[in-house]
């Protein structure tokens, strides 16, 4: 287990707004509210937005990955001392779930009875700008981006090149340093070699002993078809280089631009057709548009209102779950500047119309 620091302090449940149960699509449905609205982009100058958008992303980075949750709720069930029974311990030393102590601690110290794991490389984050119809189909395309990577001078090592980083004598390679604490046993990153498990007695002259440089570098991603605005794409190991431990991960944060015609509600199209009185009044059959062709013939019924909704089945958006809907919203046509043959049938109507519309609305 590598729990964080901040697991204890922070109810990322709460960040987001959703109760402990949530299932994973209203963790990703709340998370996705929420960047929409507070995202930079769209609150420009905004420190407090900005800051509020770090903190929900960060609370999906964890919610929003299966492992990484379950193991958040073990930490938190703990309690920052593993407590809840008197002393902060639990019946016969041990931790609900076989969780060991030293385990727990490590990740949060620097190290574990298993050896030196290093360091963590840190995440990224990209924004990368999509069509509508790049969005909806996929497309495999790069990010450019400028990150710590392995020095090119001497591989990540951080010794001068011809020379090898030496084994810490202090912790033994180890990197970190046990402290007996009581019943306890705390791990601690070793002071000689800063958790390293070695020293750099010769440092690369490039890098200066870091094992890493900043360079321009360019990813590729396969952005699935039907990504939708904010939803965030994982890359995983392609964030920081790590310093003896894992690199971090890359989010790739979609933009999706808007279309001329078409928008969109979640996996459903919708597009708005006008249509004449005459054809709103006895039903007609009128062309719609469609993204993945040539145009669909739909039925207007008899008696169709302006704003009615009409649905052609499995022409919408496609993903791993198949294809939403096209809904076609009818928006009558009332003409601005008749002619002098409509004018007069319009008058004819109003003529031969009974009653009044309005009648009882003075009631």
């Amino acid at each position: 287990m590598t729990a964080q620091r901040e697991w204890f302090e922070k109810d990322y449940y709460a960040t987001l707004g959703v109760e402990k149960g949530a299932t994973a699509r209203d963790v990703t449905k709340a998370y996705r509210k929420l960047a929409r609205r507070l995202h930079p982009d769209a609150n420009p100058g905004d420190d407090a937005a900005e800051a509020r958008f770090k903190e929900v992303s960060a609370a999906y980075d964890v919610l929003g990955d299966e492992e990484r949750r379950v193991e958040y709720d073990q930490v938190r069930a703990m309690g920052p001392m593993g407590g809840g029974m008197p002393g902060g311990g639990f019946p016969g030393g041990g931790f609900p779930g076989g969780i060991d102590l030293g385990d727990l601690f490590g990740g949060m110290f620097g190290g574990g009875r298993s050896g030196s794991q290093g360091r963590r490389g840190a995440d990224l984050e990209t924004r990368l700008t999509l069509s509508f119809l790049e969005a909806v189909n996929g497309v495999t395309t790069a990010v450019h981006l400028v990150s710590a990577v392995a020095c090119s001078a001497c591989g990540g090592s951080g010794a001068r090149p011809g020379t090898r980083p030496t084994t810490c004598e202090t912790c033994g390679g180890r990197g970190v340093r046990a402290e007996d604490q009581g019943p306890f046993s705390f791990s601690r990153p070793c002071e000689a070699c800063g958790g390293r498990g070695h020293r750099i007695e010769d440092p690369c002259g490039t890098c200066r002993g870091s094992g890493a440089e900043r360079r321009p570098r360019e990813v590729r991603v396969r952005i699935p078809a039907g990504v939708d605005d904010g939803q965030r794409i994982r890359l995983k190991g392609r964030g920081e280089r790590g310093r003896g431990g894992p690199d971090g991960d890359l989010y790739v944060v979609v933009a999706v631009e808007p279309h001329t015609r078409f928008g969109r509600r979640g996996r459903n199209l919708t597009v708005v057709v006008p249509v004449s009185f005459p054809e709103a009044v006895f039903g007609a059959e009128v062309a719609v548009p469609t993204l993945d062709g040539g145009p669909v013939t739909v039925r207007v019924p008899a008696g169709t209102r302006s704003g009615q909704t009409l649905r052609v089945r499995r022409r919408g958006v496609p993903d791993r779950r198949g294809a939403g809907d096209l809904l076609v919203t009818v928006e009558v046509h009332v003409p601005s500047d008749p002619t002098e043959a409509e004018r007069a049938a319009i008058e004819a109507l109003a003529e031969a119309t009974d009653g009044s519309l309005r009648d009882g609305l003075s009631d």
